[in-house]
């Protein structure tokens, strides 16, 4: 009988310790192309969260009162889409109970989830470069943009493409016919007016895998350079391809991207002298670990440069949860994330907030990035640049 007494005291013990450590999930939404011509862009966000999350399990999880999280990765495919941006995050909040997201990449996705989010106050991380998607009537109280825009880094590239090509006088910007050129052409004009260069725009459907009468048309007008700013994977890849097919042969760059590594793949050695954007530089020494990690889970194919972007996002929205000490209230995670100014994630430095004179809000994630160059079918890094200094 007492023998029976202590492995019942004993078991009642065993469950209050097992309660004191509870284990549950955290579940945390992600929005991005799995299909279509930003289908890069989306593995990416997905991977790099996915290798965030499993190095937060890894270390135990994150612990809140008497319970230890551990992140889930609940992620759609909007298709590049301002109706699957929106479908997606219904989805997420209405169905999966989902308070915090990251993702989506391209601008009507953007701005299609934040008509969603902001009203359930839903915290979002995201990409994308209208800048309505902080800059708008609701102040931005829930959304933070997780990368560099057109605004952070267009001012500096600009420049430094007139520094080191003074011969162009003319660029030929072609970009999609929706939110995402709407948005950015009309800033790249003012950039290139502002260093002397004229500028010919058009903009074409978005889908589109024919673009020899574009390129044409392009080389009537005697255009001295093609930016193919924000164009997703697939299709700046095919504007690259087939300008050089046309017998374009001055300089061909990228201010937006970033998928240097796609667009060698898809457009082979008419890459070679291709300048660009990149988000991650490759060959320094924080870098080992994280290519180390993504071979180990995902092979030896291309990575995408955004995908350690979205690893970063994913270990700050984790931290702000932790220091918040809540799962639910969403509003002190918000206020989390705004302090967690020099918070080290190892990949990028510290965080960085900014944004307030452009936005009204200090929403806008600072990261440095790099400008690159295919040589013999290899990038090479040619400068760093820092969206604080333009």
């Amino acid at each position: 009988m007492l023998k029976s007494i202590k492995t019942l005291l004993f078991a009642a013990a065993m469950l209050v310790v097992s309660a004191s450590h509870a284990q549950e999930e955290l579940k945390i939404g992600a929005i991005g192309p799995l299909s279509g011509g930003g289908t890069a862009w989306g593995l990416a966000l997905q991977r790099g969260i996915q290798m965030a999350f499993d190095e937060v399990k890894a270390q135990g999880g994150i612990k809140i009162g008497d319970k230890v999280y551990m992140p889930k990765l609940i992620m759609y495919d909007d298709k590049y889409t301002a109706a699957g941006g929106r479908s997606a995050a219904d989805r997420l909040i209405n169905a999966d109970n989902v308070k915090f997201i990251i993702g989506p990449i391209g601008s009507p996705s953007v701005l299609a989830t934040v008509a969603v989010t902001t009203p359930a106050k839903v915290v979002l991380l995201s990409d994308g470069f209208a800048p309505g998607i902080l800059k708008n009537d609701a102040k931005s109280p829930y959304n933070f943009r997780a990368m560099n825009s057109t605004v952070e880094f267009g001012p500096p590239m600009v420049k430094w493409f007139h520094d080191n090509f003074p011969n162009v006088k003319k660029v030929a910007l072609i970009a999609p016919n929706d939110a995402v050129g709407q948005a950015v052409v009309p800033q790249l004009e003012a950039y290139y007016k502002a260093n002397g260069m004229a500028v010919w725009t058009e903009l074409y459907d978005r889908g589109t895998k024919e673009f020899t009468p574009l390129m044409a048309r392009m080389m009537a007008q005697n255009v001295d350079a093609l930016d193919l700013n924000s164009n997703a994977p697939g299709e700046g890849a095919l504007l690259l391809k087939q300008a050089r097919q046309s017998g374009f042969k001055k300089p061909i760059w990228q201010i937006g991207g970033p998928a240097v590594d796609e667009m060698m793949e898809i457009a082979g050695p008419m890459a070679d002298g291709f300048i660009s954007l990149n988000v991650f530089n490759f060959d320094t020494p924080d870098a080992g670990k994280f290519i180390e990690t993504y071979r180990k889970d995902y092979g030896d194919g291309v990575i995408n440069a955004q995908a350690p972007g979205w690893y970063n996002a994913a270990k700050i929205m984790l931290e702000a949860i932790r220091r918040a000490g809540t799962t639910t209230d969403t509003t002190a995670v918000r206020d989390a994330l705004e302090k967690l100014e020099g918070y080290e994630t190892n990949l990028y430095g510290p965080v960085r907030w900014g944004g307030m004179s452009d936005y009204g809000v200090n929403h806008q994630l600072l990261m440095k990035f790099w400008m690159v160059k295919v040589e013999g079918g290899k990038i090479k890094v040619i400068e760093a640049l820092d969206p604080e200094k333009r």
